[in-house]
């Protein structure tokens, strides 16, 4: 099993960002890599709610993912399970994994740790770098933009 790891810092309150992760019309917003549609998101943010989320490929295949929250600290931390209800990738398909979000306020916004844990190999862990990172970018451009390193609380700042 393989992990992947992302972390962005965005110009945003935590939680801002908490709202776009945990609701149906915030993960509509940001979901999915480039300008694909969200076709359907469903979020039931408590733990042991439910949710499930559809979207379509720039070449018109449909994805939908599905789990439960595991975990949720209001404007600190995400964590659901991770399942393929249809399409993703097929080493993936009736097996569960992870997504972790951990968001740290910092200076200017937030930095959110991402994590998808539990992939089954090293080709499922870069497909889905690909989609993630290009999730990210659109959460990170939809809530304010990117903070640089500079931008970030340092020692002996206040």
């Amino acid at each position: 099993m393989t992990s992947l790891t992302l972390v962005r810092r965005i110009a945003a309150r935590p939680s801002i960002v908490f709202e776009a992760l945990t609701t149906a019309d915030g993960v509509a917003a940001w979901w999915g890599p480039h300008d694909l549609p969200v076709i359907s998101a469903q979020m039931d943010a408590r733990v042991g709610g439910a949710y499930r989320i559809r979207f379509r490929t720039l070449g018109g295949q449909e994805h939908e993912v599905y789990g439960e929250f595991l975990e949720l600290i209001p404007s600190r931390r995400v964590v659901m399970s991770w399942r393929y209800a249809f399409g993703g990738e097929p080493e993936e398909l009736g097996r569960a994994s992870r997504v972790e979000f951990e968001l740290t306020p910092i200076a200017g916004g937030v930095e959110l740790t991402f994590t998808h844990a539990d992939l089954k190999n090293e080709a499922s862990r870069i497909s889905h770098q690909h989609g993630w990172t290009g999730s990210l970018a659109k959460l990170v451009q939809r809530l304010g933009g990117a903070l640089k390193p500079a931008d970030t609380l340092t020692e002996g700042r206040p």
